[in-house]
């Protein structure tokens, strides 16, 4: 492998959730025998604590200052939680290698344990993602959801200081992989929570003219079986053109021994009061058949009306900057 005589540089967030991955991506390549050191960058979503995702108005909350510094060269290749990743790349850059998932469900978080079936009428509940808000209402419309931002720590904090709360909703792999996972009252069946498209894998990004780095990463960190299924996962996305502003869910899966996949997805109105959903099955044998299969359920959804929940979701949500 003709990678250069240097000690890699990795981007990454500084919260612990992104050292820990940043740490898992270094083991492999150490193991390996390349050496790489993290280098930690501030992002928007980073910068904007306070605010909720959805009132930001970038579809590169946690990205975008991570590719200038990829761009301009001051990293080698980036560590991201993949459902942070837009589904349009800045030119130049490219998904490398995508990791071995976790568990892609949610997980609901109290005080002590707790179910979603126990949960009171009019029980408080907190989250950061618009996707999870809009199916918790739907099945409980008298749930009232509140914004929590902050890294899996602060969120847990807050969950401690607010006696009102019957507890707060985050992704199980963050738990999992931060050694939290005793918090964790129920993980969420998909049926309930359709996960977020690409939730509990990991995105290893680089410059696409980078050949060595790309060679390297792919040789040593890609998962082919995970790659397969995000691919279905990120083209539904793409397909309906969707982000953090819009809440839309996908999860695909290995079905028996044949090579199927099965996805489903879903399009949710912001306030829970219309879902639209769909199943695709079909034999899927590379990324790109993964992702003429995500394209195939979102033209489903969008025949049955999910243009028009998104219309509405976008007209409610802010601009880009």
């Amino acid at each position: 492998m003709s990678l250069p005589n240097r000690q890699l540089r990795i981007g990454t967030r500084g919260s612990a959730l992104a050292r820990w991955q940043t740490g898992r991506i270094r083991s492999l390549l150490a193991a390996a025998g390349f050496s790489a050191e993290p280098v930690e960058i501030k992002t928007t979503g980073d910068l904007t604590p306070e605010v909720p995702l959805s009132r930001i108005g970038s579809r590169a909350l946690f990205t975008k200052q991570i590719d200038d510094a990829l761009l301009a060269g001051r990293i080698d290749l980036a560590v991201h939680s993949l459902k942070d990743l837009p589904t349009r790349l800045p030119d130049g850059i490219v998904i490398g290698a995508v990791g071995e998932r976790e568990d892609p469900r949610d997980a609901l978080v109290g005080r002590t344990s707790i179910s979603w079936q126990e949960l009171p009428r009019g029980a408080v509940l907190a989250t950061s993602s618009l996707r999870r808000r809009a199916q918790m209402l739907y099945h409980r419309p008298d749930l009232q959801i509140v914004d929590i931002r902050g890294n899996v720590d602060t969120r847990l904090a807050k969950l401690a200081a607010n006696a009102d709360w019957s507890g707060i909703v985050l992704a199980t792999a963050g738990l999992v992989r931060l050694g939290a996972e005793n918090r964790i009252g129920e993980r969420l069946s998909p049926d309930l929570l359709l996960p977020a498209p690409g939730q509990g894998a990991l995105a290893i990004t680089a410059r696409a003219d980078d050949e060595p780095i790309l060679e390297l990463v792919r040789s040593v960190l890609h998962n082919p079986e995970t790659a397969l299924t995000i691919s279905a996962e990120r083209a539904f996305l793409a397909g309906l053109e969707g982000g953090c502003q819009v809440p839309i869910a996908a999860y695909a899966e290995r079905q028996g021994a044949g090579g199927d996949m099965l996805l489903h997805g879903r399009v949710i109105a912001p306030d829970g009061r219309t879902l639209i959903e769909g199943r695709q099955r079909r034999t899927v044998t590379s990324e790109a058949g993964a992702g003429e299969l995500g394209l195939m359920l979102a033209d489903e959804l969008l025949e049955q009306g999910a243009g028009d929940i998104l219309v509405q979701a976008r007209a409610s949500a802010p601009a880009d900057p």
